[in-house]
């Protein structure tokens, strides 16, 4: 059987692309069909397949571009035409899923997330203060066709699965169709090698992940301004600047990138993490509870699967005042969490899990006449 792994592009190492190297580990002599690569960029695992581009791969500096050709995306994808595979597998949270199947292939379709700068985050990419008024009004312009194919293109799409009972509603609020649960694989081998002890010493609070406008970092830098306790901020992104400029206040330490090797330590010595996002799913707090360590999350999304009241507490509304509030009940909470609960929880989103899940949809997809 000859396999085609689709994904939207290749420039960074984050949750889809934890997806799509465990795909490549089922799959391992798949080609990788993609808009955009920039090598060396994701997981030896994944450069090691054959690895096929877009036209956009000409474009310069594409790699740094690649989100202003967001309007024509759907035509290259389309554009790219796949022959002679009897089984596509895409890794969609933007266009893959829109990619032509070739003449009697099957086509299952991993979808993180509808394309949510153009459904109910577009505020959060699109909205005042958030961009220029001409990148405004032209993402205005082409919301309505974007979302119109956003839909359509699923019709190509024989199978498709989703990572949470969040998107699975998603899916069919915007596309009208359904959608299987097959939650994402969590790398957590990493992080339950230590035996928990020892954890908490450093005492800070700990904020982890890409500075994307819908993870909310702002939030929890205000509701720590105003609360005095520590917080340290892990990670980089499109609003560095924004978040970065100015000298913070002394109880917030921004770390920057931070080598895969250190995390593991960083969770285990922070008094809890500080989830702000309204994620699909949500990696962070899996690590953290893999390395034994509680959730303060925005109650909303991924989240709501993935920490419980034994591992965790949530906050109602993205609002600094509701996570101040949430961190003073934690200091309440606290004594009761056991470690050991946190990781159990963790375990049960293994990759193996994830494997397992994706092969007999796999074959139940290839059983159908």
């Amino acid at each position: 059987m000859k396999v085609a792994l689709v994904h939207d592009w290749l420039v960074t190492q984050r949750g889809g692309e934890h997806v799509l190297e465990a795909l490549c580990e089922l799959f391992p002599r798949a080609d990788i069909h993609t808009l955009v690569h920039r090598p060396g960029a994701v997981h030896p695992r994944i450069e090691a397949h054959p690895i096929h581009t877009s036209v956009l791969q000409r474009v310069p500096r594409i790699h740094q571009l690649y989100r202003h050709f967001l309007p024509v995306l759907p035509q290259v994808i389309e554009s790219m035409r796949l022959t002679d595979y009897d089984l596509v597998i895409s890794s969609s949270h933007c266009v893959a899923k829109g990619i032509r199947k070739p003449p009697g292939a099957k086509h299952l379709s991993y979808v993180h997330a509808p394309m949510r700068y153009m459904w109910d985050l577009f505020d959060d990419y699109f909205g005042p203060g958030r961009a220029s008024l001409p990148v405004r009004a032209a993402a205005h312009a082409v919301r309505p066709w974007l979302q119109k194919w956003d839909r359509e293109s699923t019709a190509g799409v024989d199978r498709l699965l989703v990572n949470s009972q969040h998107i699975a509603g998603k899916v069919r609020r915007f596309w009208g169709r359904e959608a299987t649960v097959v939650y994402p694989p969590v790398a957590l081998e990493r992080f339950c090698r230590h035996p928990l002890t020892g954890l908490g010493q450093g005492g800070y609070y700990l904020w982890l992940g890409a500075f994307a406008p819908y993870k909310r970092l702002d939030i929890a830098l205000e509701a720590f301004r105003h609360l005095g306790a520590p917080l340290w901020v892990v990670g980089t992104g499109q609003e560095a600047a924004r978040h970065t400029s100015g000298p913070p206040p002394a109880n917030i330490r921004f770390l920057g990138s931070v080598a895969d090797e250190a995390l593991p330590g960083l969770y285990r010595d922070a008094r809890a993490l500080v989830f702000t996002a309204e994620e699909d799913f949500g990696i962070v707090p899996l690590e953290a509870q893999a390395c034994g360590r509680p959730v303060i999350a925005y109650g909303r999304g991924g989240a709501l699967e993935t920490v419980n009241p034994r591992t965790g507490l949530f906050f109602d509304a993205q609002a600094p005042e509701a996570l101040a509030d949430a961190v003073r009940r934690f200091e309440a909470w606290e004594p009761g969490f056991q470690p050991s609960d946190a990781r159990s929880q963790a375990e049960r989103f293994s990759r193996a899990a994830f494997q397992r899940a994706v092969m007999a949809e796999v074959d139940a997809l290839l059983s159908k006449a």
